[in-house]
């Protein structure tokens, strides 16, 4: 009796494969369209940075103070959506 290694194990199937990416690419979708902000990574979420000196704060030009961005998937989402109901 030999013991299975990771070189006999079998790998999955294309086709699964591929379901589970596109269950996962509507999860993230749907995500991304009830959940359309994420936190600014440079302020933090917070809005504000610190002055170089410590002791005072400024408004985060990324984010433009509010401490939020779209997320990747929700300006996927509205460019699609834009694209669909562009008018001629």
């Amino acid at each position: 009796m030999t013991p299975l290694s990771a070189a006999t194990a079998t790998p999955l199937p294309t086709g699964t494969v591929a379901v589970l990416a596109l269950v996962w690419a509507a999860g993230y979708l749907l995500t991304s369209w009830w959940w359309p902000y994420r936190a600014h990574r440079r302020c933090r979420g917070t809005g504000k940075l610190r002055s170089p000196g410590g002791r005072a704060f400024r408004a985060c030009p990324g984010c433009g103070g509010t401490g939020r961005v779209l997320r990747a998937g929700r300006r996927l989402w509205s460019a699609g959506r834009d694209l669909t109901t562009r008018r001629r």
